[in-house]
C-alpha cells in the first residue's frame, strides 16, 4: 500500500507563498488520483485541490482557485501544492490523499479518498 508523507508547511506572512510536497512510497503512486485537503480548528475538512493520474484534469475549491496550483511528478512519486497570496483563512493542517478512480483523466469525490498522509501545518499571519 502506498504511504504518503507531507512536507513544506510552516509559518508565512499574509501575501506570501509556500509549496507543499507529498512523497509517496514506491509502487503504486501513479495508480491513484491525488488530492489535498485542509482542516482548520472549528471547521470541517475542506477538499482543496485534486489532480488526475495523468495530470490532465485538476479540481480546485472556489476558496483557492487562482491562488493554488496542484501538480504531480509520477516519476518521483511526488505531489505538490503551490500556494500563492496566502491569507489567514488558509491557516490549517494540510493533508495529501490518494483515491482510486476508473479513469486516468478524472478525480474522485472527496469521500472516495482512502490513502492519507499525516498532515503538515500551515500558519498564515496577518
Amino acid at each position: 500500500q502506498v504511504q504518503l508523507r507531507e512536507s513544506g508547511g510552516g509559518s508565512v506572512q499574509a501575501g506570501g507563498s509556500l509549496r507543499l510536497s507529498c512523497a509517496g512510497s514506491e509502487g503504486t503512486f501513479s495508480n491513484y488520483a491525488m488530492g489535498w485537503f485542509r482542516h482548520a480548528p472549528g471547521n470541517e475538512r475542506e477538499y482543496v485541490a485534486a489532480i488526475s493520474i495523468r495530470g490532465d484534469y485538476r479540481y480546485y475549491a472556489d476558496s483557492v482557485k487562482g491562488r493554488f496550483t496542484i501538480s504531480r511528478d509520477n516519476a518521483k512519486n511526488t505531489l505538490y501544492l503551490r500556494m500563492n497570496r496566502l491569507n489567514a483563512e488558509d491557516t490549517a493542517v494540510y493533508s495529501c490523499a490518494g483515491g482510486w478512480v476508473r479513469s486516468v483523466h478524472t478525480v474522485p469525490p472527496s469521500s472516495a479518498y482512502d490513502l492519507w498522509g499525516q498532515g503538515t501545518q500551515v500558519t498564515v499571519s496577518s
